[in-house]
């Protein structure tokens, strides 16, 4: 049975197992377990074990698709739903900046995807006040002891674009990284020292540079995810 006032095009299933980063299997109950699509290259170790409840958008039976659904969310031990769509955040993050509910960014005009910076394309370009800015933002699902970490594993992507970030901020544009975790259990948020040092330094060196580091929390059903409110950051190692 899926949760009262779950949307109808939504199916709850239990995790099997990953086939490989972007496919895992998943047993609906009603047959042989069926490949379905996962929208993250996270490890997600501690949440895609076998058996865990799981959130799958189908997929229309249109012949293009070679898994069966997205998973968009797990069930953490029984306890609370993580959101573990890796693109989600940048489309909160622009939808909350759009509707001015986030304080920090009220005053920002001209907001633009996928722009160019560097070596890199950052997630978001914006002026304020007439002065040019960018944005990274990052998805964050791993949660120990009350402590946001990201990475969840080592990422010289990321860490490329945390140094593209200081370069802006560098080179007096403004400079924000984001960190939205999706899921609501986090009391604060720290760059992982212990998964990948060399993020976390790069992190820590872009702000003493300029770059703003925020982090949001996230309030998840089986049926909906929505950004909640900032979480402090803690950028010395846990």
């Amino acid at each position: 049975m899926l949760p009262q006032g779950m949307k109808t095009n939504l199916r709850q299933g239990r995790f099997v197992k990953r086939i490989n980063r972007f496919v895992c299997l998943v047993d609906f109950g009603v047959g042989r377990p069926v490949l379905v699509h996962v929208p993250s290259s996270g490890r997600m170790e501690e949440l895609l074990v076998p058996g865990a409840r799981v959130i799958v958008e189908p997929f229309p039976e249109d012949g293009k698709h070679k898994t069966r659904g997205r998973l968009t969310r797990v069930s953490h031990r029984g306890k609370h739903w993580v959101s573990i769509d890796s693109h989600l955040p940048n489309r909160l993050m622009e939808k909350a900046i759009g509707q001015g509910v986030l304080p920090e960014f009220a005053d920002l005009e001209d907001l633009r995807r996928e722009v160019a910076f560097g070596g890199s394309r950052l997630d978001f370009s914006f002026r304020r006040h007439g002065k040019l800015g960018f944005m990274e933002v990052k998805s964050v699902t791993l949660v120990e002891g009350g402590i946001a970490l990201f990475p969840d594993a080592p990422t010289l992507r990321g860490t490329r674009h945390v140094k593209e970030l200081a370069d802006a901020a560098q080179e007096d544009y403004q400079a924000y990284l984001i960190f939205v975790i999706q899921r609501a259990d986090a009391r604060l948020f720290s760059p992982n020292w212990t998964r990948d040092p060399d993020f976390a330094q790069a992190v820590s060196e872009a702000m003493d540079i300029g770059t703003t580091v925020l982090a949001y929390d996230c309030s998840v059903t089986p049926a909906d995810v929505a950004l909640r409110g900032s979480v402090p950051v803690v950028l010395k190692e846990t």
